[in-house]
């Protein structure tokens, strides 16, 4: 059988398929010679083939000439194929490369051969390895939402259970699982529809190029994926509550309002093919103004409150209650646009912004059902939002939620906070954003500071967020999703007990 590399000398634009065959059982490999220099025509003009035998086996390759073969980059990146590169040299005068892709998931079998079917049978045995490694961490997502909707509905369920003595007035049965799992299945069904939809008009997530090398197989995952669940979240709401709230009526509107900002970055990062969309500081401002407009719609409007005035704070004893008067807009303004960009920031995984904004919003919902127990079906229906997304946006993911849904859920959670007085267990439940907001800030401050002393720019961390320092020191995004879920439902838990004593 003629090797490689003297097929490569005889035939420099020409690309090798090698099968083998045996009587008993199948071993498929596919092999291709890709060349450094030289350029490859898109037209086939003609092909030979040839037969041999070598050590019980039929071998067949073709050569196929002035055939056009796409770069690496542009191949797509199939769950079922697995390429493995070998080089003849490192120098840039290598001969070529061999690219071995599986094909098959058959193992094969314990034979002797030849130094160059030794190299196809290792190279299909990696790609095995390769498969049932990914495998394991898809599974291992699986598994970590299928927790993660086990903790929420048992403390769901336990909350309803003792609401009357929360509240003190009769609830209805299930006053808090029934809006979540409303939502959760409607978001998971509608996941089925809209992300196909999604891919077929080529909504694709635009990765950025600071970011991990490894994220940029993510960049053919459709994005936008907040413009099926948000919409979901708030209907089911409307449909339990209706409009008499009005509290979830405000609520609803500056989460809409926040996300049309979010849609319009969306937009431009695909008309422009770029990462960045809306600037910085256009962003800033229009954030700025829905946190300015809620906050006087809030000063405007009568709404019931269990103190008897509005621009309190309900904090813990021996604190209790504190008048902020119009800080309070201040305030309010501020959660907007840190809760927005937290979310946003926190966007960087599969599953760890939508995983940790459910668990958010179930603290808050706690929090809440003493002041507004209408508020807090607003929060169990944005969780079960949450959570239905997960489904398809868990590792590995088939869509994301893009600005739409993050700085939307973010301006969900202020909403809340604002019509209530909660913003301390808000960043309390929400603790994961602050973090993954103030490793940003730490950074970029860390940076300026030494170059302005030390005359060169030093990093705290290898990467900003946070969960981009994780990665590279080594850990997979399944585990510091996971610790992340951990982390906010113990936050998620304390928030609900702080708001209750609070209240």
């Amino acid at each position: 059988m003629r090797s490689c590399s003297s097929f490569q000398r005889h035939s420099q634009s020409h690309l090798g398929h090698f099968r083998a065959r045996r009587s008993s059982s199948l071993i498929a490999a596919k092999t291709s010679c890709r060349f450094r220099s030289g350029s490859l025509s898109p037209e086939l003009n003609g092909s030979k083939s040839n037969v041999s035998r070598t050590h019980g086996y039929q071998l067949q390759y073709s050569d196929v000439q002035d055939f056009d073969i796409p770069s690496f980059d542009n191949w797509s990146d199939n769950e079922g194929t697995v390429g493995y590169m070998v080089s003849s040299s490192e120098g840039e005068e290598s001969d070529g490369e061999i690219v071995l892709n599986s094909i098959s998931d058959t193992d094969l079998p314990s034979v002797f051969v030849s130094n160059n079917d030794a190299l196809t049978l290792t190279a299909h045995r990696l790609a095995m390895i390769g498969r049932a490694r990914r495998r394991h961490r898809i599974k291992l997502g699986l598994f970590i939402n299928l927790g993660l909707i086990t903790f929420l509905t048992v403390l769901l369920l336990f909350v309803d259970w003792c609401a009357w003595k929360i509240v003190r007035l009769p609830l209805a049965p299930f006053y808090l699982t029934r809006p979540f799992f409303i939502s959760a299945v409607l978001v998971s069904c509608a996941g089925y529809i809209c992300v196909p939809l999604l891919k077929s008009l080529k909504i694709r997530q635009i990765i950025r190029k600071e970011g991990p090398a490894r994220h940029s197989r993510k960049g053919r995952t459709p994005t936008m994926g907040g413009l099926f669940f948000v919409p979901i979240g708030i209907a089911v709401t409307i449909a339990t509550v209706g409009f008499s709230s009005l509290q979830v009526s405000g609520a609803s509107a500056a989460t809409l309002a926040i996300a049309l900002i979010g849609l319009i970055d969306d937009v431009i990062c695909l008309v422009k093919n770029h990462s960045s969309g809306l600037s910085a500081w256009s962003r800033l401002i229009l954030e700025v103004a829905v946190g300015t407009w809620f906050s006087f719609w809030l000063d405007a409007t009568s709404i019931p409150s269990p103190y008897g005035m509005k621009m309190l704070v309900p904090l813990p004893a021996p604190l209790g209650l504190l008048f902020l008067g119009k800080f309070y807009l201040l305030l309010t303004s501020f959660t907007f646009v840190s809760m927005g960009n937290g979310v946003n920031l926190t966007d960087g995984l599969d599953g760890l912004a939508g995983g940790t904004a459910a668990l958010a919003f179930i603290g808050m919902s706690i929090a809440v059902l003493p002041i507004c127990s209408e508020l807090s079906i607003f929060g169990a229906s944005m969780a079960g939002a949450c959570v239905g997304f997960l489904l398809h946006n868990r590792y590995r993911a088939s869509v994301f939620m893009g600005d739409t849904g993050s700085l939307a859920l973010g301006g969900a959670l202020a909403s809340m906070a604002a019509c209530t007085g909660m913003f301390f267990p808000l960043f309390v439940s929400s603790g994961i954003f602050v973090v993954e907001a103030s490793s940003v800030i730490m950074q970029v401050l860390y940076f300026k500071i030494t170059k302005h002393l030390l005359g060169g720019g030093r990093r705290l961390f290898r990467m900003a967020p946070f969960h981009h320092h994780l990665e590279l020191c080594g850990l997979k995004e399944p585990m510091i999703v996971a610790g992340a879920y951990v982390i906010s439902s113990v936050l998620a838990l304390f928030a609900g007990y702080v708001g209750l004593i609070a209240a």
